[in-house]
């Protein structure tokens, strides 16, 4: 065995990479003079993809395995040196490991507010944010479009053009949707799809895809929140009377309990008589049909009318009615009626003769009383 093959056989090559952060998407095998072995071996894990760079040109792509570093497994890197009968030297070539792993939760958000021009608002502003994961599908296409040589290669570095792809996807799905803005929150899964499917075309020239996207908020201008909380909790109030009459007690009983402080005096001073002028108002327009205009000082205002008295009958052991007092007079005149027939009204003691009763006994004054017997 010759020396060479002896020193060949002990400084066999391990190349392999292990990641143990969560944002590094390239990591190139560091080798002084980037000399590679004959039959190196080559472990490349799940989730990982390497690409020999030989040259400044993409020489090779490993999918995950084992692999010895041999004529064989190389067959574009032996297309390149001309190696038609296999090689023993070392070779100089750059490996770059690459993740295919997802990364995940990265944001998005507008730096700027949007202009659109909503049916319920008109033209106004809105912002959105959320997240979206990105992953490498074309490793060799991600090496030569966005790496380049950079020797660590993370997500900090390719998600700033990624945002800006995704707030410009977003303008215009957003303007074009016709989606009111009170609506969009029930919508926002459909047009995160609808995003992620318009910028896949975009990122898929850089060797990535956009498995998913997503929109956590869409919010309108601080202003308008705030004129469209009042609008809402107008709403929930109801009719704005009984709410101005419900805070007037609530403040002139609050007043009441603290009757030594004088904000609370002065607060249930002006309460009342706010409650006081709505009291009165009221009152003028119930009653301003009824109230005559003063002559010469005052309003005068007439006594309520009298009640009148209806009576009830009996004779032969029923009763009838009720009447009124002018029905008896016609009934006395007819002789229906007679002084010694009981009656009845609302409040009396007991069934009474009619010329008991004063209110009824006027009615016979004017009839002339029975003749005496045996005249």
């Amino acid at each position: 065995m010759s020396i060479f093959d002896f020193l060949s056989g002990q400084f066999i090559d391990v190349i392999h990479w292990t990641d143990d952060t969560r944002d590094t998407m390239v990591w190139r095998f560091e080798r002084h003079g980037h000399e590679i072995k004959y039959g190196a071996k080559l472990t490349v894990r799940e989730g990982q993809t390497a690409v020999f760079i030989h040259e400044g040109q993409l020489a090779d792509v490993f999918t995950p395995g084992l692999y010895m570093l041999e004529t064989n497994n190389m067959p574009i890197m032996t297309t390149l040196q001309h190696w038609s009968h296999g090689f023993q030297s070392p070779f100089k070539s750059e490996i770059y490991f690459v993740s295919t792993n997802r990364f995940t939760d990265l944001k998005w958000g507008t730096k700027n507010p949007i202009m659109l021009r909503d049916a319920d608002f008109g033209p106004t502003r809105i912002r959105a944010y959320g997240t979206y994961t990105v992953k490498v599908n074309d490793a060799g296409k991600f090496m030569t479009e966005i790496v380049g040589t950079d020797g660590e290669f993370t997500t900090d570095e390719v998600t700033s053009q990624i945002r800006n792809i995704i707030v410009q996807e977003f303008s215009r799905v957003i303007g074009s949707s016709g989606i009111p803005v009170l609506d969009m929150a029930g919508n926002t899964g459909d047009l995160g799809r609808i995003m992620a499917e318009a910028i896949s075309g975009t990122i898929a020239q850089y060797g990535l895809e956009l498995p998913e996207l997503y929109i956590e908020n869409i919010s309108l201008p601080p202003a308008v929140e705030e004129a469209l909380d009042k609008r809402t909790s107008m709403g929930v109030i109801g009719d704005l009377n009984k709410y101005t009459q419900f805070q007037t007690a609530e403040a002139l009983q609050a007043a009441a309990t603290s009757p030594g402080s004088g904000a609370s005096e002065g607060m249930g001073l002006g309460m009342g008589m706010a409650m006081a002028t709505q009291m009165a108002n009221a009152m003028n327009q119930g009653g301003q049909q009824q109230q005559a205009p003063a002559q010469g000082g005052g309003a005068a205002v007439p006594p309520p009318p009298p009640v009148e008295h209806v009576w009830h009958l009996a004779e032969n052991g029923q009763t009838t009615g009720p009447f009124s007092k002018a029905d008896l007079g016609r009934m006395a005149s007819a002789g229906q009626l007679k002084r010694e027939t009981y009656v009845w009204t609302a409040g009396q003691d007991g069934w009474k003769k009619a010329e008991d009763v004063a209110e009824l006994a006027q009615l016979f004054t004017v009839m002339p009383p029975p003749p005496p017997p045996g005249v």
